[in-house]
């Protein structure tokens, strides 16, 4: 039996597959790979963590972009989607593309069963990559719980994490502080 090799596309090829396409995907160095949908509780932890975001920053020189913005990392030939990306304002797009953002100071993504892995070892890998970023989240959705990287140096991040309803931790990149209990205001947990 011989199995065949998965499909090898040029970034150009993906791009004009998404132009069209109802479904996201993410572009890993010539591999398309479909995104999974979302649980009301990612939504509503990812909708929370903008709207925060957004009333912390207005009228302040930020973009806050979520889901359905495309992201290049040049470095690692990857197009993605992250949960969350707050950039300078105006956003720096890919050279051509109107579409694409390059210049993301952080990023977050609500953990799932499926993504996490990814999220915390090979997509983080990626978005390392990233000379822009300076901050990302990890945000479970199970439980009060979040992971925060911030940069240091070339090479270097700080992790801290937060359990529980009764904490909060500030961001470096942007002038916010985030309480855990408004961040999962509208969750409510297995007990």
């Amino acid at each position: 039996m011989t199995i065949a090799a998965p499909k090898t596309y040029t970034a150009e090829d993906y791009l004009a597959l998404e132009v069209e396409s109802e479904l996201r995907h993410e572009f890993r160095n010539g591999e398309i790979v479909e995104m999974t949908g979302g649980t009301p509780e990612h939504n509503e932890i990812t909708g929370m963590l903008i709207f925060l975001l957004r009333a912390s920053l207005r009228k302040q020189p930020y973009g806050i972009f979520f889901t359905d913005q495309r992201l290049w990392i040049p470095d690692r030939t990857v197009y993605t989607y992250p949960d969350m990306m707050v950039t300078p304002r105006p956003p720096e797009l890919q050279p051509g593309r109107k579409d694409t953002i390059i210049n993301p100071l952080l990023i977050g993504e609500t953990l799932s069963a499926s993504t996490q892995g990814y999220d915390r070892g090979q997509k983080f890998s990626h978005y390392r990559t990233i000379a822009s970023l300076q901050e990302y989240l990890l945000i479970d959705q199970y439980s009060p719980h979040v992971e925060h990287y911030v940069k240091q140096a070339s090479q270097e991040w700080l992790f801290r994490e937060y359990d529980g309803l009764g904490g909060s931790f500030a961001l470096t990149s942007v002038p916010v502080t985030i309480a855990l209990a408004e961040l999962y205001e509208t969750v409510e947990f297995e007990k």
